[in-house]
């Protein structure tokens, strides 16, 4: 886009207060990751559950001059504003009108599963034949699809755009500010079917997108969308692909042992190698087919893209690096939409200082020069402390960036350099295209070279997050618990990044933890749930706020804050007892207690319980009444205070199961982590934390003899055995060894054997297909499950997280 203030009001029917001359090309709408302020307008956003209009300021501290807004608000001075009367209509009415006036040849994307991939895919085979525009990673929503239309530039002929919905009515507002003339149909799954009341209602909801689309290309494996699309579009243009032999695009035979397919595209065969095996691939690899035989691609160049295509990484990694560094890793791929999704995730580190590591685009149809001088603006807003420019065309336009910058040939050219590993706490951002190989940085500059690692997915955390709030009142606040290392997780990685969303407490055991959190950066208030006596100035000096649950405790911390001079009323968190009897005022206290906590100068900032059993059903009863013990409690200590502190008792269960009881505010903990009690719940949730290893040795173990420690297995038959390097002393309990317990390895379970050594286990790996020395194997994640592999451990997932060893690598990772 590249319009001015002006225009936009025209487009939108909106009011101007400022300078009607400013060119805007950007629109910002999260003040968190904007990573360019030229030329861009800062959008507030407002929905049901939240006001964007709450990160104006923070807009304007990051050098925004142009806010468009449904308020103004003068208080800000030298600032233009684009007055709108709803935000999120505003900005549809200006996405259709830049769509609509744009004249490119456009592909519409929609389904359950495959978006994201087929968007992918479509763009790697025909960027180098047309000019082509993609909506930025999975941008499909209400939002996120007006979002992807902007970048529709005067220079693109052809645009594949995502489009996502989830709920009735939705697919309506966004067709009418995109309508592709071809339109794609991929799977249609389960993903959001509960908001609907039947499949077919998801399918109609669906199919919206493509009412003005000339070609309609589905999968027909599904008889009900066959029925639906021949229905409805009968006089368009239709074709069906999928494995079924009624489509018009199928695979004409089983794969041969040379690995090559048959495809046959109406009366035509097309022949290409497969890699992949599995359903899911073979079928968006129809789709694929589909849509370039469409666009007039002819059958030898179809082929020479399906054997060109790479695996589409959708993922950015945050290591922990030697000499204090942060190691960014997003050594993928390389394009200007994923250069600024990686400066967007720069941005929610808090380290002063930071690196970058960059090679040449590769495969973008455009003039290098105009193609740099983008980048270097992108990079000299972020104010690296040093750029290192890794290719011969990049390193052409080194003096277009600001920074101190150097140049290398090559990977190989930097890392005999020794720049790298001279850095100190910084956050380097290893970002290139994979020709160059960049992640050999990373295996240099990481901390630790373990093979095992705990990797976690930082979105899903913020979906899982997101889902329980959805249940809430938009007022009602949340605290994370992040005690125990964040259960394992990383405490410093897992608050950063909650901070950075905007949790509104983080909730910790001990006085350390928090100490800790501090000294990183964290500012979000945070709770300690278990003060103990000795740590009360520590408490006091960091700024944290601590749990009173008994006389005691409350007289002694009290003393600590005459001590240490604090002047204000300092904040405490007072626990109730309402049936767990673990810690807490009891109710016959009350008298006694809000007569002492007038009296002395702090503030009760929240009256707090914990629910014992709220993930147990047949405990219904037992939970009622500590809710209600607690309503009754809380209620006569706030009437004795003469205030109202907030009010919180659910626990994560306790969000999903007894939601009418959020008073104030809810803490959650484990369903962060994508687990819940409840089937039906545990399905909206997404999985987080993936514990890998891989093969070190495969080795055949004849009939009769024994393996490991003790003796404890011996074979029946000649045996193909695997050995991992992972034991107990990385959080693998002794107990599931000999068979009790399994690994996933190429989507199959393998049983462990054996006595697990302390670094060490073997598997039996007789019935795994293909396995080889260096696969990776699931100790835990989807197959086995977490709860899986706890009830292995006869424990709970809680435990099984906490026992992660420190020595296993974290890897944080955004998807």
């Amino acid at each position: 886009m590249n319009y001015t203030v002006n225009q936009i009001a025209e487009i939108t029917n909106a009011q101007i207060i400022g300078d009607k001359e400013l060119i805007i090309k950007n629109i910002a709408f999260d003040s968190r990751i904007i990573y360019s302020t030229k030329n861009t307008a800062f959008i507030a956003i407002n929905t049901h559950k939240n006001s964007g209009e709450k990160f104006i300021e923070s807009a304007i501290d990051r050098g925004i001059t142009v806010i468009i807004s449904e308020h103004h608000f003068p208080q800000f001075e030298n600032i233009t504003w684009i007055i709108v009367g709803n935000s999120v209509d505003f900005l549809q009415k200006l996405a259709q009108y830049h769509f609509e006036n744009s004249h490119l040849k456009s592909i519409g994307i929609t389904g359950s599963n495959g978006k994201t991939i087929l968007k992918e895919w479509l763009y790697q085979c025909l960027w180098n034949e047309f000019p082509t525009v993609k909506s930025p990673k999975s941008f499909n929503s209400q939002i996120g699809l007006p979002l992807s239309l902007l970048q529709i530039n005067n220079s693109h002929e052809l645009g594949i755009f995502e489009v996502g919905i989830s709920k009735p009515d939705e697919m309506q507002k966004l067709e009418n500010i995109f309508h592709p003339q071809i339109g794609l149909l991929t799977h249609i799954g389960t993903a959001h079917l509960a908001n609907f009341e039947s499949e077919e209602e998801l399918i109609d909801e669906k199919i919206k997108l493509f009412k003005n689309s000339e070609v309609i290309i589905y999968n027909g494996d599904n008889v009900l969308v066959d029925r639906k699309i021949k229905e409805i579009y009968s006089s368009k243009k239709l074709i069906s692909y999928g494995l079924k032999k009624e489509n018009q695009v199928l695979i004409t035979n089983s794969i041969s042992k040379d690995g090559n397919v048959v495809v046959q595209y109406f009366d035509e065969e097309i022949t290409f190698p497969v890699h992949q095996r599995d359903e899911a691939t073979l079928t968006n690899a129809l789709a694929l087919i589909t849509v370039l035989k469409e666009l007039n691609i002819d059958n030898q160049k179809i082929v020479e893209k399906i054997n060109a295509l790479k695996s589409v990484e959708m993922r950015l990694e945050a290591i922990e690096g030697i000499k204090n560094n942060m190691i960014i890793n997003d050594s993928f791929n390389l394009d200007l939409d994923s250069l600024k999704t990686a400066l967007q995730f720069l941005n929610e580190y808090k380290k002063p200082k930071k690196s970058l590591v960059l090679t040449d685009i590769v495969g973008v149809n455009s003039n290098s020069k105009e193609l740099y001088e983008e980048v270097s603006e992108l990079v000299n807003e972020q104010k690296f402390d040093s750029v290192f420019l890794i290719g011969n065309e990049i390193s052409k336009f080194s003096e277009l960036f600001k920074s101190k910058t150097f140049t290398f040939i090559n990977t190989k050219e930097l890392i005999d350099s020794k720049h790298l590993t001279e850095i100190e706490n910084q956050i380097i951002l290893l970002k290139g295209a994979r020709k160059f190989e960049i992640e050999k940085l990373k295996d240099i500059l990481e901390l630790r070279k373990h093979d095992t690692v705990l990797e976690i997915n930082l979105n899903a955390i913020l979906h899982n997050i997101n889902y329980h709030k959805s249940l809430l009142k938009p007022t009602t606040k949340m605290m994370a618990m992040v005690k125990a290392n964040s259960y394992g997780l990383g405490s410093y990685e897992i608050s950063e990044f909650l901070q950075h969303h905007h949790i509104d407490y983080l909730g910790v055991a001990f006085v350390d933890e928090g100490v800790e959190l501090r000294k990183k950066g964290i500012t979000v208030p945070i709770v300690v749930m278990n003060p103990e006596q000795h740590s009360y100035e520590t408490v006091i000096e960091y700024n944290l706020e601590p749990e009173i649950y008994s006389f005691r405790v409350l007289e002694l911390f009290y003393e600590a804050v005459q001590k240490s001079g604090y002047d204000k009323k300092y904040p405490v968190h007072i626990k109730l007892e309402t049936g767990m009897h673990r810690l807490g005022f009891k109710s016959f206290e009350l008298d006694q207690l809000s007569e002492t906590l007038n009296k002395i100068n702090v503030k009760v900032q929240s009256i707090f319980s914990h629910l014992s059993s709220s993930d147990m059903p047949e405990e219904k009863e037992f939970t009622m009444h500590q809710l209600e013990t607690f309503e009754k409690s809380s209620t006569y200590l706030i009437e004795k205070l003469g205030y109202s502190p907030i009010r919180h008792i659910l626990n994560s269960s306790g969000i999903t199961s007894y939601t009418n009881y959020q008073y104030d505010m809810v803490r959650i903990g484990i369903g962060m982590l994508g687990e819940s009690p409840n089937s039906e719940i545990q399905k909206q949730l997404q999985s987080v934390v993936s514990f890998k290893t891989v093969i070190s040795q495969i080795s055949m173990v004849e009939n009769g003899e024994s393996v490991g420690y003790s003796r404890r297995f011996k074979t029946d038959h000649t045996t193909k055995i695997a050995t991992i390097p992972v034991g107990y002393a990385d959080g693998i309990p002794r107990l599931i060894g000999n068979q009790v317990g399994n690994v996933g390895i190429n989507k199959t379970l393998a049983p462990i054997i054996g006595s697990i050594c302390m670094d060490m286990m073997m598997i039996n790996v007789d019935h795994v297909p293909d396995v080889k020395e260096g696969d990776t194997v699931t100790v835990f994640n989807a197959k086995p499950s977490l709860k899986e592999f706890a009830e292995y451990c006869k424990t709970i997932t809680y435990e099984v997280l906490t026992s992660i060893s420190p020595r296993v690598k974290r890897i944080y990772v955004k998807d």
